[in-house]
């Protein structure tokens, strides 16, 4: 039996606490004080263990996992017996997953019960309890659940199951009359839809019978549901899904969510599981209010009455039909291009009427995306994916019955320029002849139902030629007695449903396995013969015969012989007809142009079951993509979207009831520009003023008369096409006689109708006028020069040039130890001159070169080889090319000296300094044809002669160059004024320290008067130490300056005396007054500091501060404490105290402290500020 847990409250009795939520539904928590310390936590359940129905004998088990800090202690309990015994109970954990798992081995019925989890720790404690469902071994659907031991006679009916299906093994055999009480549960659960079939299925007759007992039964069957749950909808039957599981479905709100549910097939309980689904063939699981039971593996054993159960009340009934059908041929993969139609095709090996088809795990029917095909045999079953777009791609899948088969479906874009129009053709398809599989299966059933009928005829003829049993010899026999037959009775062929044409005969006949009479009813009435209807028998054949069909022949015939019957329904009517008017009109072609719709309209009689089809040269056209088919009851258009020539052709509306079938035809005309003639161009004749050329007509005239062609041509040396005219449609041959010889040219041709101009049929190559007539050879090239980079060629021109002008030459060139010769230019680009110059050449390599003559014709024949050349420089004497032979450079710069040359081979290159070899320290870098000697810091000592030298096999040269290292030269020493004669000053100084270092060194002399207070001038360039100054007026004061100059600059002046008008003038006593001198002279100050700039790379920078001092202050600068005064980077200023420095693109490395120093006599002041330069 079937043992039931039973729930009781988890809460201690006289539990003090603070009760607090679970994120975890059914989990109880008491927390023990009212705020836990920080870090701390009473226990909870992050997973509570699973309610579990399971059978007798299994191994049952519940998992917890236990969250709390600090760590809880877990135990287990249940509410009706101890877990003491641990050859039955065993407690776990894993301290990996942190899982506390309860085991019981071999489960037995009595461990049926609620149990309790609980964690514990010092803050709290943690509960859940959890049912467990014990199935007894044997339990059928017939025995009851035990009564709980409190359970009283007034509510045991709330947990006696009421159901009257009984297991197959406990069915007694149905009396006549009596109804398989699995009618009414599949009744209570089905559509109103599948009354009729149900009906039919179990033979009831009696429709209104059945309607009323049915809604007794209903109500009573609401009022015991009523008692556990709220609301019952959505019954879905059982069915098979695309992943090979069946399930039904339901949606249940139970009034107690505690109540149990029971899962019955034909009677029989079924275990099954919440949880483990993956392991156990059958689950139930519920999305809130929604309740799916699936059943994996399917088998035919599977097949049966499924009952969902709610303390013993049904609530759902559903049947599941397995029929023995399997794949002879599976679905295969398929790749289709966008915007085709995809096509996927299977055999069953017995007729089936519908199979399931799943696209994406979705159930796909018939629409404007999917078209199902079955075939008459109902063997070949098709699926056709319309108008594939990409997202179409996925797994599809075909159901028959518990069988499955999919296959995956791939769908590639269409790269194609411009809008993408949808295709007619189809992808896939099995890769067999379906229908040879099909016809051979066909065959093969046939052959089978044959030989079970040869079995029944046999086994017929056995019987009565089988001697009939001996009377008793005690009694005499009843006269009326029959015989008892040794084969039971049964029907060998039974009714079937027929359609009759009204007027026509019909014969329906019900054959039996033995001679036995029968009696012929229709529609619940006896039948006898008499008023057309004629009742006979031959042999084992009851037959009734109708002469005539009228519409009162139609109804419900049956055949009843003892407790057998076979019924069937005759349907009387006629095959569908046309208005001859309007057959007429249809009949007529439509005629539409490219990118119009074009509409077919049929009108008819409105019939029941008429079935309306429409085809398209044969093949059946299907509503979807760029086809539109709108049905009603009386007329059926047919709609053709954006016609396009492939389109055109016969259209056939089929109009097919059960009594036959009628056809219509039309056609359908897409008018369009041609297509372009059918190639390839031939020519017919070609001379040096001739050229005739051939065509065929297009396949595709565009449904109208082509008119004319135009014919085009392009020289070969021209790009542009220009009309040569046209011809008639009755002539594809055209000549061109405005040709010149040895001249190729292109033609194209285009076909013309009243609709437009074809696209353009183009001859493959071009065909030349004439004969090929090619020049002669030139002469064979000349070597001008070469060089590693280049080789100069010369050469003549043929002298034959055979009546054809030459247009230029093709040059071709060959490696030694080679065979092949590689053109240097194009046919189509020819060298016009008798000489080349060939520069794509390898340094080190040997060549031959030969050269062609090109005329209309191509390139003649090539020149005799020339000699082979060496791809080098030819041997050279060392020559300097443009050198500098002086050099001046401030003192702690680098010298580098560039000196380019060129010889051949390499020459060896030596410096000297003053004839003698060069220090180590000064760096020579030799690279081709350039040599550099580099002194990183030069000194005063550096300065010299220094002598490049170069050599090689072929000869020597050399050069000097003079260096002079100097710097800016210190100031002359003291200056003296004496005057000599009148109007005349001799100024005279020491030398400056420099002057004896530096034979470049002269001096300048700057001259002041009182006058205009101007500095100018006087003399320079003065290798002396003196100076005469004329026109020197009396009471003028003068004052000179001397400066210094070399190569660098000027150095800073010596100052003399004063001249002047008080140079002779008598001094005047003070007598006894004191004066005061008044003085100017003072030391630098900084009147406007510098200021801190951050320019971006490559920007220009001005840098300015303003000085004072008297007399006024040398300035110098200074980056990062090194003085830039000589770099010539910086541009520097000085005007009237405002000193700016200038840079005319900052770099990354100009950043850093820049400083200005201001000196004078009397003192120093400087300033400084940051530049930053920005990437």
């Amino acid at each position: 039996m079937f043992r039931k847990s039973k729930v009781t409250d988890g809460t201690s009795v006289g539990q003090v606490g603070f009760k607090k939520k679970s994120r975890v539904p059914g989990v109880m928590i008491t927390q023990f004080i009212e705020t836990l310390p920080e870090g701390k936590s009473h226990p909870d359940f992050t997973r509570k263990p699973i309610a579990l129905t399971i059978q007798e004998g299994k191994f049952a088990f519940f998992k917890a996992i236990v969250t709390g800090d600090p760590k809880p202690t877990v135990s287990w309990t249940r509410n009706n017996g101890s877990v003491a015994d641990e050859s039955r109970y065993q407690t776990k954990y894993d301290p990996n997953s942190n899982e506390h798992t309860f085991e019981m081995p071999n489960v037995k019925p009595d461990q049926a019960d609620t149990y309790k989890c609980i964690a514990i720790n010092e803050y709290g404690q943690a509960f859940v309890t959890v049912i467990l469902n014990v199935i007894e071994v044997g339990f059928k659907k017939a025995k009851a659940p035990e009564p709980a031991p409190n359970a009283t006679d007034g509510n045991f009916k709330t947990v006696l199951r009421k159901s009257k299906i009984r297991p197959k093994s406990e069915q007694t055999e149905k009396k006549e009359g009596e109804i398989d009480p699995k009618f009414w549960e599949l009744l209570m659960s089905a559509d109103k839809k599948d009354y009729e079939s149900i009906c039919a299925e179990f033979g009831v007759t009696d429709f209104r019978w059945m309607l009323k007992k049915l809604n007794e039964m209903k109500k009573e069957r609401e009022e015991e549901q009523a008692t556990f749950v709220k609301n019952l909808s959505n019954l879905k039957p059982i069915s098979v899904n695309s992943d090979g599981c069946a399930s039904f479905e339901l949606d249940m709100d139970l009034l107690e969510p505690s109540s149990h549910i029971y899962i019955y097939k034909d009677g029989e309980m079924i275990p099954y599981t919440k949880e483990l689904g993956e392991k156990m063939k059958h689950s139930l699981k519920q999305i809130g209010r929604k309740y799916v039971f699936s059943m994996k593996d399917l088998l035919p054993d599977d097949a049966g009455l499924y009952q969902l159960d709610v303390e013993g009340v049904t609530m759902f009934s559903t049947e599941f039909k397995v029929p023995m059908v399997d794949f002879l041929v599976k679905i295969q993969e398929v790749k289709a291009m966008e915007r085709e139609d995809a096509v996927f095709e299977c055999v069953l090996s017995n007729p089936f009427s519908k199979i399931n088809w799943f696209g994406k795990n979705s159930p796909l029917e018939q629409g404007e995306k999917f078209d199902i095909e079955v075939s008459e045999d109902k063997l070949i079953h098709r699926l056709v994916v319309k108008d594939c777009v990409l997202t179409d791609k996925g797994i599809y899948s075909a159901c028959a019955g518990i069988k499955s088969c999919n296959a995956f479906l791939l769908v590639e874009p269409d790269k194609g320029p411009g809008k993408k129009e949808r295709k007619t053709t189809r992808a896939g398809g099995s890769g067999v002849d379906l229908q040879k599989v099909a016809q051979e299966q066909q065959a093969k059933l046939e052959q089978q139902y044959e030989e079970r009928k040869e079995v029944i005829k046999a086994a017929q003829e056995a019987a009565a030629a089988a001697p009939p049993p001996e009377p008793p010899k005690e009694a005499e026999p009843e006269p009326k007695a029959a015989p008892e037959p040794s084969v039971e009775l049964n029907i060998t062929g039974e009714l079937s449903d027929t359609y009759a044409l009204r007027g026509n005969p019909l014969e329906l006949t019900v054959t039996m396995n033995v001679e036995c009479d029968g009696t012929w009813f229709k529609d619940g009435e006896p039948l006898s013969s008499g008023g057309g209807i004629t009742i006979f028998k031959e042999g084992l054949a009851h037959k009734i015969r109708i002469a005539s069909c009228q519409d009162d022949d139609s109804g419900v015939y049956r055949f009843v012989t003892g407790e057998l019957s076979t019924q069937g329904k005759v349907t009387v009517g006629d095959v569908p007809e046309f208005d001859p008017d309007e057959l007429h009109k249809f009949s007529k072609p439509v005629v539409v142009r490219v990118g119009q719709n074009a509409a077919f309209k049929m009108p008819f009689p409105p019939q029941e079951g008429l079935v309306v089809s429409w085809f398209k040269d044969g093949t059946e056209v299907k509503d979807g993509g760029g086809v539109k088919i709108v049905r009603e009851p009386n007329h059926s258009r047919l709609l053709f979207k954006d016609c396009l020539r492939t389109d055109a052709g016969e259209i056939k509306i089929q109009l097919k009831n059960p009594f036959g079938a009628i056809e219509a035809t039309s056609r359908l005309i897409v008018l369009d520009r041609p297509g372009p003639p059918e190639g390839p161009v031939e020519t017919v004749e070609t001379t040096s003023t001739v050229i005739e050329i051939k065509w065929n007509p297009p396949k595709d005239d565009g449904g109208s008369p082509v008119t004319n062609y135009i014919i085009e041509r392009q020289p070969n040396w021209q790009s542009l096409w220009t009309k040569l005219g046209d011809v008639t449609a009755d002539r594809t041959t055209f000549r061109d006689r405005n040709v010149t010889h040895g001249k190729k040219y292109n033609y194209r041709i285009y076909a013309e109708n009243p609709e437009g101009i074809s696209d353009p049929l183009e001859s493959d190559d071009s065909i030349m006028a004439g004969v090929l007539i090619l020049s002669g050879p030139p002469g064979a090239p000349q070597i001008v020069s070469a060089s590693k980079t280049c080789i100069h060629l010369t050469w003549t021109p043929p002298e034959d040039t055979r009546g054809v002008p030459i247009v230029g030459y093709l040059l071709e060139k060959r490696k030694k130890d080679t065979n092949q010769w590689v053109a240097i230019n194009a046919v189509n680009e020819p060298i016009e001159d008798i000489k080349c110059a060939v520069k794509d050449v390898t340094e080190g390599s040997e060549y031959q070169f030969r050269v062609s003559a090109i005329n209309e014709s191509g390139a003649g024949d090539p020149s005799p080889p020339s000699e082979m050349v060496c791809a080098k420089n030819p041997n050279m004497r060392p020559h300097f090319k443009d050198p500098e032979d002086f050099m001046v450079v401030r003192a702690g710069n680098s010298v580098r000296i560039k000196i380019n040359y060129e010889a051949e081979p390499p020459p060896q290159i030596t410096w000297l300094k003053d004839d003698e070899p060069i220090s180590p320290w000064i760096n020579v870098i030799n690279t081709e044809g350039l040599s550099q000697l580099v002194i990183p810091s030069s000194k005063r000592s550096d300065s010299a002669v220094y002598t490049i030298i170069a050599k090689n096999s072929v000869g020597e040269a050399s050069f000097d160059i003079e260096v002079r290292v100097t710097d800016e030269p210190k100031s002359p020493g003291p200056v003296e004024i004496e005057q000599t004669v009148h109007g005349k000053l001799l100024i005279s100084w020491a030398p400056s320290p420099d002057q004896e270092l530096d034979d470049r060194l002269y001096y300048v002399v700057s001259q002041c008067d009182s006058n205009n207070r101007m500095w100018k001038n006087v003399a320079d360039r003065l290798f002396t130490n003196s100076y005469t100054a004329i026109n020197i007026n009396p009471g003028v004061e003068y004052r000179f300056r001397i400066f210094a100059k070399n190569d660098m600059g000027l150095s800073d002046p010596s100052h003399s005396p004063p001249w002047g008008v008080n140079n002779n003038r008598i001094p005047i006593p003070a007598n006894g007054l004191n004066s005061t001198e008044v003085s100017f002279e003072r030391p630098p100050s900084i009147l406007v500091p510098l200021k801190v700039h951050t320019p971006p790379k490559g920007y220009q920078l001005f840098m300015t501060c303003a000085v004072r001092g008297c007399p006024t202050p040398n300035i110098s600068w200074y980056l990062d404490n090194i003085c830039i005064n000589s770099d010539n980077h910086y541009y520097m200023t000085n005007s009237f105290g405002v000193c700016s420095l200038y840079i005319l693109r900052v770099r990354p490395k100009d950043s850093g402290e820049y400083k200005v120093v201001a000196v004078n006599s009397f003192g120093q002041a400087e300033c400084s500020t940051k530049l930053i330069v920005k990437e």
